[in-house]
């Protein structure tokens, strides 16, 4: 795949990107606004920190100069904090190619305005054609090979299949969809189930406890995903149950460890101090909270996730809190207006 393929932030996700990229035979520029960090990928090949262990091939070169890695770039691969993607979006816009390509990895809503990164991304860079990448992608397993799938998400169907002939791999396999709306949800409000899951197992809790909380979840984030347009069955997909499968059972997952360490007592700011990698289930928790109160839509365990992190709620008492509300038929439910 002749294009030119710049990735927007060099942490594990990048990293492993840039490996399964290189590993095609396409040469990729990798971005971080660290010099430290470009300094030592470059003498390392490795990110010694985020993804120790795997070696990054040789077609990949680095650099902290945004306008040398945003000009000529065909396709940008945008992999940063969700909290930073404004920002970085709008330094992007100044060097951007009308046509260029910008694949959107930063799983998030962003916080004081609940918008999804795509929407974040169309705001700074004007007439912006992005693809969203989302899926169960441990970046500790992609960087190994290890077999994974993923889907490509953009209105553009164009757009969303060229991406898809970009990323495919033996070791990676990517699907394509048209549901921006729920692809992003999905990939996003997984992270708050994901800390709750964490919280179950800090407690002590056990397979039963957590089995609830993901099959509640996923009742949840369809709930709010169909009130905002989204198709219900993508949460039956990759970027919905997939994710949060892999997100609430893995200890490679940041926000189920920071979850763990908070049901063991820590505070929120404690937990992502300890786990020292971006827990992007925090600030979504807050995010997803206020989208549920503007769009009425009942979201219990994310309610609860919100006053353990935001209001100093006891992890416990909100756990008996979720399991004694009023009583309810599941069929019934189910069939109601939100799914």
């Amino acid at each position: 795949m002749d294009k030119k393929i710049s990735i927007i932030g060099a942490g594990s996700w990048g990293t492993a990107l840039a490996v399964l990229l290189a590993n095609k035979g396409i040469s990729v520029n990798m971005w971080s606004v660290f010099e430290d960090e470009i300094k030592m990928l470059n003498e390392k090949r490795e990110h010694v920190h985020k993804l120790p262990g795997t070696i990054i091939p040789e077609n990949v070169t680095f650099t902290s100069d945004l306008e040398k890695a945003v000009g000529d770039a065909e396709v940008l691969v945008m992999v940063v904090p969700a909290q930073t993607v404004r920002q970085t979006s709008k330094d992007i816009s100044k060097y951007i190619r009308n046509d260029t390509i910008i694949v959107s990895c930063s799983k998030g809503l962003e916080e004081g305005t609940g918008l999804r990164m795509s929407e974040v991304i169309g705001q700074e860079i004007k007439n912006a054609k992005t693809v969203i990448l989302s899926g169960p992608s441990h970046a500790e397993e992609v960087g190994k090979g290890i077999p994974t799938t993923v889907v490509a998400a953009s209105e553009d169907i164009e757009a969303a299949e060229l991406i898809q002939d970009i990323f495919m791999a033996p070791e990676f396999r990517v699907y394509t969809n048209t549901d921006v709306v729920g692809v992003e949800l999905g990939g996003a409000l997984k992270n708050v189930i994901a800390l709750c899951a964490g919280i179950s197992d800090g407690l002590g809790f056990g397979d039963n406890t957590k089995a609830a909380l993901m099959t509640r979840g996923i009742t949840e984030i369809s709930r709010i995903g169909v009130s905002l347009g989204a198709n219900p069955q993508t949460f039956a997909g990759l970027t919905g149950i997939g994710d949060l499968i892999v997100t609430c059972t893995s200890m490679h997952s940041r926000n189920r460890r920071a979850g763990i360490l908070i049901g063991q007592g820590k505070t929120a700011k404690e937990a992502m101090e300890e786990v020292k990698m971006v827990v992007e289930g925090v600030t979504t928790t807050k995010a997803a909270y206020d989208l549920a109160q503007k769009q009425k839509v009942p979201m219990p365990i994310t309610v609860e996730a919100y006053e353990v992190l935001f209001n100093g709620k006891d992890p416990r008492q909100a756990v008996y809190d979720l399991m004694m509300r009023n009583k309810k038929n599941e069929v019934e439910e189910l069939d109601a207006k939100w799914l």
